[in-house]
């Protein structure tokens, strides 16, 4: 797949989406959704004003943050918190589901209801707590960027040993 053809994808499924949850579908609304959607990443409001306005530079910062308030109300995006209290916005499909959150490369992946159902009947069970929604956020290191952290952890078994001998002979 090519990314311009990509991007075409990415562009008709935010449209749709839109016009599916009753969003009303202006131009600036339209590109701040598609760019959010084709980001799959997690993003700052500050991040992806600067990545629309390199294509629409009519665009202004309050468009994109009340185009993301919008987005949000409409089950089209989720707030996200990085640290330091920082929000962030992930493009979500509709429907219910929650997310793993990687906190090195900052990709998002969607978590299915079916993952997070049997939490919700332990809680009932054990607290007598019955659970009308729930909304979690995982966040953590994504198979990708824990392998690479295990890859390149430095073989220090042969030098450990070593330093330690040297340093009990003297």
């Amino acid at each position: 797949m090519t990314a311009q053809y990509h991007l075409v994808v990415v562009e008709t499924t935010s449209q749709a989406a839109l016009q599916q949850t009753g969003v009303r579908r202006t131009p600036q609304r339209l590109a701040i959704a598609a760019v959010l959607a084709q980001t799959g990443k997690e993003t700052s409001a500050q991040e992806l004003y600067e990545r629309v306005r390199k294509k629409h530079a009519y665009i202004g910062r309050a468009t994109v943050f009340r185009s993301l308030d919008t987005l949000v109300t409409a089950g089209l995006a989720q707030r996200l918190e990085r640290p330091g209290h920082i929000s962030a916005y992930v493009w979500c499909e509709p429907g219910h589901h929650h997310h793993l959150i990687c906190t090195t490369c900052r990709t998002v992946e969607d978590l299915d209801e079916e993952a997070v159902a049997p939490l919700a009947e332990t809680i009932a069970r054990q607290r007598g707590f019955r659970v009308d929604h729930a909304t979690l956020d995982f966040y953590g290191e994504c198979r990708s960027c824990s392998s690479r952290a295990r890859s390149s952890l430095p073989r220090l078994r042969g030098r450990v040993r070593a330093g330690a001998a040297n340093r009990a002979r003297t």
